[in-house]
């Protein structure tokens, strides 16, 4: 049996945050009674013109510039021809070519943390209009909702041939794909309400071989785990249709994420089926460089750069610096603790433990929490000064979550305080000691890992507020004594 290599395209949708849709004035919101923000033109009737949203175009212009895209200095667009009920126009307004879409000829690096970069190269970054929604009644009817259709979409597209070629690299890319789009706000990027999907097309073929395998396509994949899980399916799948002489045929798949298995919805269109054309009702768009360049300033800071800087001025790992820099509200919430004085390291570490746990289990976003950067400042303070140990931090910080209140004002009404007073320590000492003279004559005979228990009685007797560091020091210094 021959060995099979996998090849994977991305196709990824970004709903972007604009206010209104792409050629009306209608909101654009998640969720609402079902055609309630819809109006003529983007229910497509007739006599209706459109009029482009100029947000949504500078927000895949600066995509494009993001992802490394030369802009086209013409753009027009299009319309892509195909009869479905959630398209209430016919046919979809986007845009067709090599040259031609907003941005085209791009790339995106990922694999940097594991120390093998790659280059995944971007056929086009273009824009176009999402479609309505089908909904499912409870009779056994359909619906449509047309609240969605119209909402600016930009769609990400990768080179062929395909640099992708594992599940894995298929979840990094989409991962750090999102990353940049939260970064430069303009995608909320959350999967679970449809603001970003991936379709993936995935294709297998005998190592050697020149020529590419029959691709299928994996439709409206909305989480991380489904794009790994449905990339890896796809491609035991097809190999085991070529391990029996099978054929696989072109086609569009959904994927049913309780029995992580794939399955047929309809034929793969061809690009021909799409019938493209220039739109004549939307005039052609055109860009000089000067407006180019003057967006490329307004890009921030992107996730990559953002850890390089956190590895190299806060000496943080890369693993903790893509922690932090993975969300633009994490990394900002971050920036604002150290330049309140934070060192960086304790800052880091804190947030990412107990921090993330305290969100994680109350269900809520950094930017909802009642502990702001400079509580997190004043208690890694504390921790460092010795005024509180390690393990009171976390009461102090739980605390502090719940009510809002200061470290310090928690410390004091806990009475948490840690003693560090030498000679208060050295009091308790003495008072273990005497209390356990077989242990101390342990000691003395050559057993010296009963000073682990003595250590503890001391921090009992001090009800656990002595700085665990004084008490080794001191109850080591004490018994060595002559």
């Amino acid at each position: 049996m021959p060995n099979f290599s996998a090849s994977i395209g991305m196709e990824v949708h970004a709903e972007l945050a604009t206010r209104s849709k792409m050629f009306c004035r209608c909101p654009v919101a998640f969720g609402g009674e079902p055609n309630t923000r819809v109006c003529p033109i983007c229910l497509g009737l007739p006599g209706t013109l459109p009029v482009p949203n100029r947000a949504a175009i500078e927000m895949v212009m600066r995509t494009a510039l993001a992802l490394n895209c030369t802009i086209a200095c013409q753009s027009v667009f299009h319309r892509k021809n195909y009869f479905y009920p959630d398209l209430p126009k016919g046919y979809q307004v986007s845009q067709y070519g090599e040259t031609n879409p907003i941005g085209y000829a791009g790339w995106l690096e990922i694999g940097a943390s594991t120390g093998s970069p790659k280059r995944v190269r971007i056929r086009r970054v273009h824009l176009e209009e999402d479609t309505g929604k089908l909904i499912h009644l409870p009779d056994g009817g359909s619906g449509i909702d047309y609240n969605r259709a119209g909402t600016p979409l930009m769609e990400i597209v990768t080179e062929f041939p395909p640099d992708i070629q594992s599940p894995e690299e298929a979840k990094e890319y989409l991962t750090q794909l999102r990353q940049i789009l939260l970064h430069l706000g303009v995608c909320d990027g959350k999967m679970e309400e449809g603001s970003l999907r991936c379709e993936p097309n995935i294709s297998v073929r005998p190592e050697g071989s020149a020529q590419y395998g029959t691709k299928t396509e994996l439709k409206n994949l909305n989480s991380f785990r489904s794009v790994q899980l449905g990339v890896a399916f796809e491609i035991r799948r097809q190999i085991a249709i070529l391990e029996h002489s099978g054929k696989v045929h072109q086609e569009t798949r959904g994927w049913n994420e309780q029995k992580e298995s794939s399955f047929v919805m309809r034929a793969k269109e061809e690009e021909d089926d799409y019938r493209y054309f220039p739109d004549p009702d939307l005039a052609p768009m055109r860009f000089d460089p000067a407006e180019i360049e003057a967006l490329r300033t307004t890009l921030p800071e992107l996730p990559a750069q953002k850890e390089r800087r956190y590895v190299e001025e806060y000496g943080l790992s890369m693993k903790h610096a893509e922690q932090l820099a993975a969300d633009p509200a994490w990394s900002s919430y971050f920036e604002e603790a150290v330049a309140k004085g934070g060192e960086p390291g304790p800052i880091c570490n804190l947030m990412i433990s107990d921090f993330a746990k305290l969100l994680n289990d109350a269900g809520l976003l950094i930017g909802e929490s009642k502990v702001r950067p400079d509580a997190l400042v004043e208690l890694t303070r504390l921790v460092k000064d010795g005024a509180i140990s390690g393990k009171t931090s976390k009461a102090v910080l739980a605390d502090c979550f719940r009510s809002g209140g200061r470290p310090s004002e928690i410390v004091r009404s806990m009475g948490v305080t840690q003693i560090s007073d030498p000679e208060a320590i050295r009091e308790a000492i003495l008072q273990v000691l005497a209390e356990h003279p077989d242990v101390v004559a342990k000691y003395k005979s050559g057993q010296s890992n009963v000073k682990g228990f003595l250590v503890g009685q001391v921090m009992k007797k001090s009800n656990g507020r002595a700085n665990p560091g004084k008490v080794q020091e001191l109850v080591s210094e004490t018994l060595d004594k002559p």
